[in-house]
Parts: C-alpha cells; sequence; structure tokens
C-alpha cells in the first residue's frame, strides 16, 4: 500500500499506484526483470537503496503475489517475478522509455553513479565482438575519490564479472574519462567516437577491442529511444 495511505479509489489506476508507486518499488522491478533474482545482487543495482528498505519493499511484493520467494542453493532465498510480475515488463519499460524521450538528457546525467553504470554495463554487455579468451577491460574516472575510481569487467568464455579491485589480470583495453562521459554513452546521448574525438574519453591498448566497442558495450535497453522536448 502506498506509504501515505490508501488512495481511496476503485480505479485500477489507484489500486496499482498503492502497489508499485512507493519509493523504490519500481526499480526493484526494473531489476528483477533483468534477470536478477538474490538480494546481494539487487542491492547492486540499487546501491543507494538501504538493505532494510530493500528487504521490506520484496516483501511487500511477495505479499502483493508479484515476487514469490523461492529456496536457492545454500539455503539462500532467490526472488523470482510471478506471472503478475512479468505482466509489468511492458508497465516498466514503457516508463523508461517516456523517461529517455520527454526527461531533458542534462538532468539525467546530473545523476551519475559508477556502480550503477558498471553494474548495469556487465549485465548488458555483448561478448560477441570481443576475440576468444579472457579480456579484461578497465574503466577510469579520474574526477571520482579513489575508491570508486578504477572499475573492471573480465570477459571469460561469454561470462562477464564486474570487479572493483584489481583481478590482477593483464588489462587489455583502458578506458579513462569522466563518469559524465561514460555515461552519457551508455544512455545512448553521446557515442564512443564522438567523446574520443573531443578529446573526453581515451581508449587505450587491444585496437580490436577499441575499435569495437560502441558494439560490445551493449547500451542502455532504451538508449534507442528518440529524445523529444515536452
Amino acid at each position: 500500500m502506498n506509504e501515505q495511505g490508501s488512495y481511496g479509489q476503485f480505479c485500477p489506476v489507484a489500486m496499482a499506484a498503492e502497489i508499485l508507486c512507493t519509493r523504490w518499488t519500481m526499480l526493484v522491478v526494473r531489476e528483477m526483470l533483468c534477470g536478477t533474482t538474490r538480494f546481494n545482487d539487487l542491492r547492486r543495482g540499487v546501491p543507494r537503496m538501504s538493505p532494510a528498505l530493500l528487504s521490506k519493499r520484496l516483501k511487500e511484493l511477495e505479499r502483493s503475489g508479484i515476487v514469490p520467494v523461492r529456496p536457492g542453493g545454500r539455503g539462500t532465498p532467490e526472488y523470482h517475478l510471478s506471472e503478475a510480475g512479468e505482466d509489468l515488463r511492458p508497465v516498466v519499460m514503457g516508463f523508461g522509455g517516456w523517461g529517455q524521450r520527454w526527461v531533458e538528457s542534462q538532468l539525467s546525467l546530473k545523476n551519475l553513479d559508477p556502480s550503477l553504470l558498471m553494474w548495469d554495463m556487465r549485465r548488458h554487455l555483448d561478448p560477441r565482438p570481443l576475440p576468444e579468451g579472457r579480456c579484461t577491460i578497465q574503466f577510469l574516472y579520474p574526477e571520482l575519490p579513489e575508491a570508486r575510481r578504477r572499475w573492471w569487467l573480465v570477459v571469460d568464455q561469454g561470462m562477464v564479472d564486474l570487479c572493483n579491485v584489481d583481478p590482477g589480470f593483464e588489462v587489455d583495453l583502458l578506458v579513462t574519462g569522466p563518469l559524465r562521459s561514460m555515461t552519457a554513452v551508455w544512455m545512448g546521448i553521446s557515442t564512443v567516437r564522438r567523446e574520443v574525438e573531443e578529446g573526453r574519453l581515451s581508449v587505450d591498448g587491444d585496437p580490436r577491442l577499441a575499435g569495437s566497442m560502441q558494439r560490445w558495450l551493449g547500451l542502455s535497453p532504451f538508449a534507442g529511444e528518440t529524445r523529444r522536448r515536452p
């Protein structure tokens, strides 16, 4: 139920809003629609949400029949969407598409978060353009505090791991630049080529990786939306 109390209306919009429009709920559903099922992975997708609030939202979604809880490996619970939860896919995608089309891009780029960006990049990366064998790509955001400045994507046999401590592998490609530039590329507001040509990003290392970066990066599922002005 909405945290301010019931809307007191029989309208289906009001009743759906009482379940879905509490703070963070739509983002939790977004993460689950992306395939996330474990509590700690959900936290990585909503890094500014407290564990206590995430637990509360999951219990609310379970009571609503949207997220049944199932036993996972080693007794760890897993969260899966029910048929009702899967039925929210066009709703969530519609929200995101609207935001990409109508929310002013510079306003969007004020909400920068390296952990969320790198987590999104990790799960949407397309390994097919990459060479065979292990591939390590480092991202360096010089303007950030030391603890959040360096990130690694390690691709091996089609699996992608995200590290925020040095995994100890030789770096095949180093991408250096401001977080704002990399976020703009990810969101489809800019391109790798444009950011490199205008001197904001530098891409050093294997020329095959550098040349195919726009393809293997994957991009946001909303990147293809045409931006419009209200």
